[in-house]
């Protein structure tokens, strides 16, 4: 396991449904997107990402996501102890994210659930470490 201490921008997302297929369109907007992740070596995490287009279609909502905690890893699995979070159902909860690596890029996927008002979608998300801290 790569060391996941610093800071990572977020480079790109896929999802699928529950069936496998891909969604006509990837979370946070498909390309057009600003996320960061940052790990201490103190064992806390923040996460912050959005949908950065200019314009949004009618009839979607701009997705936007943070969460802060502490966090561990065990085996390929990373969990986080949320604290702080725009999504009042998190507060306390943990979430769980199964981490691996490609390469340089660190690859978060969530479990299969639903956003918003979208059927529930498997994501994944590709990092790449910007700095060490």
């Amino acid at each position: 396991m790569q060391d996941i201490i610093g800071t990572w921008a977020l480079l790109k997302t896929e999802a699928v449904d529950a069936d496998g297929k891909q969604t006509s369109v990837p979370p946070f907007g498909g390309t057009n997107f600003i996320g960061r992740v940052v790990f201490t070596k103190d064992g806390r995490m923040s996460a912050a990402i959005t949908d950065a287009r200019e314009q949004i279609p009618e009839g979607e909502i701009r997705e936007y996501s943070c969460y802060a905690g502490a966090y561990t890893l065990k085996n390929e699995t990373l969990i986080t102890l949320v604290d702080a979070c725009s999504d009042p159902e998190r507060m306390g909860t943990q979430q769980m994210r199964k981490v691996s690596f490609e390469k340089d890029l660190m690859v978060l996927q969530p479990p299969l659930r639903s956003y918003g008002n979208k059927p529930a979608e498997l994501r994944t998300l590709w990092w790449k470490k910007i700095s060490d801290i």
